[in-house]
């Protein structure tokens, strides 16, 4: 692919609806770091090949974690990076979850060891001893054994206070974890683990189940909202976000 082909891409905004006027603080933020960026359907992303989509998962979305799910789900899709954001009903930037992937569950075994390949983070399983947590109700024994099959030892915890106690013991190299664990969310459990030093870093995949019912979709918005409270994200806040992800 050329460069300029490249540089022609776009950053896509989904679950935003155009006439709410909701993206336009989030628009013109991204246009101040220099980002090409749309707000734009669904419909349009397996043949429009955005750069990355920007999601906003929040109460006041147009089905966000449905959008989510449906993206992860489609193999024409997949790949394409996505950063939850929270807007709120007026557009503000509440709050950025920067986890380093999703995976649907099942989970695909050779997609997912593609996908770690990809990112770097095979290279030294079989050299070092590292640890990869898997954090479920269910143990996930087919993406455990995966990941296994590669040199990684690996951890399980089934909540995610139980997470963060295995984390504090000794750091772990990547995290797993179901979307919803019994005591916090996926992303509850990132705001905990970058808050300390060792584990700020430390890569965390998001695990989706196949289908997500209407009451887990309002209880996940819900999750997120609670979250952010009331913060407010300054433009260089957010492109900081950005910019780490490049």
């Amino acid at each position: 692919m050329s460069e300029q082909a490249v540089t022609d891409r776009e950053l896509w905004i989904l679950g935003v609806q155009a006439e709410s006027g909701r993206g336009q603080v989030l628009t013109s933020y991204l246009e101040s770091g220099g980002y090409k960026n749309r707000l734009e359907r669904l419909e349009n992303v397996a043949s429009g090949r955005p750069l990355g989509i920007i999601l906003d998962i929040s109460p006041f979305s147009d089905d966000g974690w449905g959008l989510l799910r449906q993206i992860k789900s489609d193999p024409t899709t997949r790949n394409i990076p996505i950063l939850p954001v929270f807007l709120s009903e007026k557009g503000a930037i509440g709050g950025v979850f920067p986890v380093a992937g999703f995976f649907t569950l099942p989970v695909d075994d050779h997609y997912l060891l593609e996908r770690l390949a990809v990112y770097g983070l095979t290279e030294d399983a079989e050299t070092w001893d590292l640890q990869a947590l898997v954090v479920s109700r269910s143990g996930e024994e087919n993406l455990a054994r995966a990941v296994e099959s590669v040199g990684f030892e690996i951890v399980k915890g089934y909540t995610g206070k139980e997470a963060m106690a295995l984390i504090s013991i000794r750091p772990k190299y990547l995290v797993f974890s179901t979307l919803m664990l019994p005591d916090m969310s996926a992303f509850e459990l990132l705001e905990k683990i970058r808050l300390y030093p060792y584990s700020r870093n430390t890569p965390l995949f998001v695990l989706l189940k196949e289908e997500m019912k209407e009451g887990e979709k309002k209880a996940m918005a819900r999750e997120v909202a609670n979250l952010v409270s009331k913060k407010q994200l300054t433009c260089e806040e957010f492109l900081g976000y950005l910019r780490r992800r490049e």
